[in-house]
């Protein structure tokens, strides 16, 4: 199971990577694993801003639909298009291709709440 270690994780099975002031939100390999093939992403194209724990869209598999939860708030500055023809990338490169949302970050400060890759690790069991 990929967890990369320089990306913060939410409880939710959600990872942000931050470069400056723009945080690249996705989901996690874990996630992805659970859900099997992805289907459809659903992201309102509208989406202005997001709030740090509130749903900016869904991710629907075979089996099932799930919300995507924000890692922290901001003002949505790209949507990954690529998911809207290609959405099994999210299967093939979580942490790459896959991405869904680049949010400029509104509170640096909200980003210490979130999972270090260890604390990720064990909650989804993968603790060494």
């Amino acid at each position: 199971m990929n967890v990369p270690e320089n990306l913060k994780y939410t409880k939710d099975h959600e990872w942000i990577s931050v470069e400056g002031n723009v945080g690249t939100v996705g989901i996690t390999d874990y996630a992805q694993g659970e859900l099997g093939d992805v289907v459809f992403v659903d992201i309102d194209p509208g989406i202005a801003e997001v709030k740090s724990g509130e749903s900016f869209g869904t991710i629907e598999a075979v089996k099932t639909v799930s919300d995507m939860y924000a890692p922290c708030s901001g003002k949505v500055i790209e949507l990954n298009k690529k998911l809207a023809d290609e959405p099994q990338v999210v299967n093939s490169d979580p942490y790459g291709e896959g991405w869904m949302v680049k949010i400029e970050v509104a509170d640096p400060s909200e980003l210490d709440g979130l999972l270090s890759s260890e604390d990720y690790k064990q909650l989804i069991g993968q603790a060494h």
